[in-house]
């Protein structure tokens, strides 16, 4: 589980004196010790929740770092993407275009999916499959293409 190598790795980061990765670690703890005090949550958390955690992480810094990039920020824009690859070290392989193609090429044959109109129910099997493996926006592109 994520949430067991955090604080070692936080501890090695603080001994290198690499900020940049403690930076990155301490918002990975922070949203953990979060969801784990939401209410209505059970004591710990699974492996499939700590990965759509640092996938949510991910998706907010990558909007950030959008963000700054456009009104020339690149201080803060570096800052982002420091911390999306410290994010990034905790996430299973990320797929490629064709494996998800591929996948998705099986999920739309095994739903039986004919048109766009199919594009809901595609989604949700193509979500479970690619689970913590690709972005989500990805799978939509590519289910979009598949069913058009």
């Amino acid at each position: 589980m994520i949430s067991n190598t955090i604080d070692q790795e936080i501890k090695k980061a603080m001994l290198a004196k690499n900020n940049a990765q403690l930076r990155g670690l301490r918002a990975i703890k922070a949203a953990l010790l979060l969801a784990k005090t939401e209410k209505g949550s059970s004591e710990e958390i699974t492996e499939e929740a700590e990965i759509k955690i640092l996938q949510k992480l991910i998706k907010q810094r990558r909007e950030s770092a959008d963000i700054y990039r456009q009104q020339n920020r690149e201080d803060l824009y570096q800052v982002e993407n420091e911390e999306i690859e410290v994010i990034n070290q905790f996430l299973p392989k990320q797929l490629d275009r064709e494996e998800v193609a591929s996948i998705i090429e099986g999920v739309i044959k095994q739903s039986g999916a004919t048109s766009v109109k199919d594009m809901g129910k595609v989604m949700g099997m193509a979500n479970a499959a690619l689970a913590g493996k690709a972005d989500g926006k990805l799978i939509a592109e590519i289910v979009k293409e598949k069913l058009a």
